[in-house]
């Protein structure tokens, strides 16, 4: 382990995998790679492929489920696993080949420096790299017009997956995390709870395998899905 990872304590990868056989070594050999010291927890939701034994191929550190449960559940596992092992702070990368590692050291930087609680990659923050659908581009723009209005606060890419965290956070989400499409209801549950989320720009690349989860019809399920939620979280009080 290099000296500035020392500095910044243990930290933790938490990929969540799903059927991701195409591209699950790469993503953690990538991770490897190019963050040096850090450790890898591959959490197999259930895959009916070989994610599992290819995750534990390459280097991971892998818990299965023994079918799937979900995004929700298999992030809330790997914070879990941080917070039972003792981590100083961990990072959600996606499984798919998306999320590159290089912005990962930058993101754990700001944390170790005390400048944010949560740091959240956004690829609405630089110019480059892939946005995602017009659809999808659409409802993140509402999302981000959501959260002006319920936290004050401006997040351009409420749906990223690309997410570092400390301590503190990991502690809290480790007993309290949405089950389905978590990530833009999670800024709502992390700022009223007076975690300082802070975004910084990344590049995105397009999905290296495998098929989303939400296609078809199903954007227009997500919506009203997560819109519902994120209006019963405002309305609940501070859980810290």
């Amino acid at each position: 382990m290099n000296n500035k990872n020392k500095e910044s304590g243990r930290a933790l990868a938490i990929v969540p995998a799903y059927n991701e056989e195409a591209t699950i070594e790469s993503v953690v050999q990538e991770i490897l790679k190019k963050v040096p010291g850090i450790d890898v927890c591959v959490v197999d939701d259930g895959s009916t492929d070989s994610t599992r034994m290819r995750a534990q191929r390459s280097g991971a550190i892998v818990i299965s489920h023994p079918l799937n449960m979900g995004i929700g559940v298999a992030v809330q596992t790997g914070f879990m696993y941080a917070v039972h092992h003792k981590y100083d702070r961990a990072v959600q990368v996606d499984g798919d080949g998306q999320h590159d590692p290089v912005f990962i050291p930058a993101m754990m930087s700001l944390l170790a420096k005390g400048e944010a609680d949560v740091v959240s990659g956004s690829r609405f923050l630089d110019k480059g790299g892939y946005k995602s659908s017009f659809l999808r581009r659409i409802g993140i723009w509402f999302f981000e017009i959501m959260n002006r209005v319920l936290i004050g606060q401006r997040i351009s890419d409420s749906t990223s997956g690309f997410r570092a965290f400390s301590r503190p956070a990991i502690e809290f989400l480790a007993d309290d995390y949405p089950e389905d499409y978590p990530e833009p209801e999670v800024v709502i549950i992390l700022k009223k709870a007076g975690f300082r989320i802070k975004e910084v720009p990344v590049v995105m690349r397009e999905r290296q395998g495998g098929r989303s989860s939400i296609r078809g019809f199903k954007p227009f399920h997500y919506m009203v899905k997560v819109i519902l939620a994120i209006l019963i979280q405002s309305l609940k009080g501070d859980k810290r």
